[in-house]
């Protein structure tokens, strides 16, 4: 199946205690159905001190399940889902259902 969201969209989180915020994909991992969005699901990990860094508690982005996001539209910005065609050109792009637009260049 081709993947509906890819690494630098911009998506908006449909559910949990982040839900309504919008953020751009850093990574997908297809096999776990998760990502990592930026901005979204932070969670406090502390951390000893080391030779290379310093002690403390830093905050970073944990995976969030690819069900719990929808592709931002490109034109309103509201979630939308994804559809697939193929252009005269033979090229297979995305494009946002809630509009038509492309979501590939």
């Amino acid at each position: 199946m081709a993947a509906k969201i890819k690494k630098g969209d911009k998506v908006v989180v449909l559910a949990g205690r982040d839900k309504g915020k919008n953020g751009e994909v850093l990574q997908v991992l297809p096999k776990d159905a998760r990502a990592v969005v930026r901005g979204v699901n932070l969670v406090k990990k502390h951390t000893k001190a080391t030779a290379q860094s310093e002690g403390g508690i830093i905050s970073k982005e944990a995976t969030i399940d690819l069900s719990n996001l929808a592709v931002a539209d490109p034109k309103d910005g509201k979630p939308t889902r994804v559809g697939f065609k193929v252009l005269d050109d033979g090229r297979k792009v995305r494009f946002a259902k809630r509009s038509g637009d492309l979501i590939d260049g």
